[in-house]
């Protein structure tokens, strides 16, 4: 076993989700982009290439690895291109998607003769937090009115709509694009393809998949376009752990493990959004919290159960540690940043990449 801290990606695990994404495209015509902003560690893109069509980025460094190691489709969009990096972009990508009308007519002659799209931002989404909703009041995140729209019409072939966030509810899902089509119809009618992003919860158990293949397929069909998704934690979901070890213990009212690992520089989600990491099965008469080793007061995983007291050397693994924890590691109090290890589903672990002190340094000067 490597040694701690470490993500391990457990292709045994991700395996299903791949499985629900491959069937919803067989069955709806859908077409699904990992979403890199959520995972990018190329070390699995072999497997995930086989049942995903290819990359969606958020910047120009994720465009380029969605090309160099996942292939297939690799859509580029950004909250903004820059002058300096927009032929790269054109170079290396399938698509372009331009944030804002403004930035589409900027590097027209740029993206000239290359497939081009425009964001759209339909004013509603299923986020719970104001921090992550794209349709928050003032938003940057896409056009809003169609009439902001319409003059540009005539210079893209495809929109992409994202104002999901954590959906596992059909319905919701169903209803909003029924108001995307309500209000944006007559201009999606005109293009080719649409995007519906990220942030639907598809591969969660007991997701009403056929449901959501039959929507999918009608709005196709209904419009003549393309659909394609972007899942980025649906396609990795429960699919990765932290592994860390347990240095000391103390009580303070209550029993504290401290680990070989950080939230504010492991698993920085859980810090912004104020919420507990897992353990499975959190069972058991001894109740712990779990807590960093940074000199972050809050720096906590959480308050889980386990059958015996913790002790030093004892090993925690932290469920669903893959979306938005590696694209987001950070070398805060020079923590050792942890390693990241593959469970190849024959159950071998081979560790691809581990980080030390000159990887610290380099980062930094």
């Amino acid at each position: 076993m490597p040694q701690t801290p470490y993500y391990l990606i457990d292709k045994a695990r991700l395996l299903p989700n791949l499985e629900k994404i491959a069937w919803l495209r067989e069955q709806s015509g859908a077409k699904s982009l990992l979403a890199l902003k959520c995972f990018a560690t190329w070390g699995v893109f072999d497997l995930m290439s086989q049942y995903m069509d290819g990359t969606t980025s958020s910047s120009l460094f994720e465009v380029k690895l969605g090309a160099e190691e996942f292939g297939g489709e690799t859509h580029a969009y950004s909250v903004a291109w820059a002058d300096d990096e927009i032929d790269e972009v054109i170079r290396v990508s399938d698509k372009v998607i331009f944030n804002t009308a403004n930035q589409l007519r900027r590097f027209e002659s740029a993206s000239a003769g290359h497939v081009r799209g425009l964001r759209v931002n339909p004013g509603v989404s299923t986020s719970d937090f104001d921090l992550a909703d794209p349709a928050r009041p003032f938003s940057r995140l896409g056009e809003h009115a169609p009439e902001d729209i319409e003059p540009v019409a005539d210079r893209i072939s495809g929109f992409m709509f994202h104002n999901n966030c954590e959906n596992a509810d059909f319905e919701r899902f169903d209803a909003m694009l029924g108001m995307i089509e309500q209000r944006f119809g007559h201009l999606i009618k005109r293009m080719d393809w649409i995007s519906l992003g990220g942030g639907i919860h598809f591969t969660g158990e007991g997701y009403p998949l056929d449901k959501l293949a039959e929507r999918l397929k009608r709005f196709a069909g209904e419009n003549e376009v393309q659909v394609y998704l972007e899942p980025g934690e649906a396609a990795i979901t429960n699919s990765t752990t932290l592994e860390v070890s347990v240095l000391d213990t103390l009580h303070n009212g209550k029993n504290l493990a401290i680990v070989d690992a950080s939230v504010e520089a492991h698993m920085l989600d859980l810090l912004i959004y104020r919420e507990s990491g897992h353990v499975a099965p959190n069972d058991g008469p001894e109740e712990w919290m779990i807590c960093g080793k940074s000199c972050l007061a809050g720096d906590i995983f959480g308050e889980f159960r386990f059958p015996k007291a913790l002790a030093p050397g004892d090993r925690v693994s932290l469920e669903d540690a893959g979306g938005y924890t590696m694209v987001k590691k950070n070398w805060f109090n020079g923590v050792k940043m942890p390693a990241i290890a593959i469970r190849e589903t024959d159950g071998t672990e081979r560790v691809v990449r581990d980080f030390g002190y000159d990887d610290f340094k380099a980062a930094l000067g």
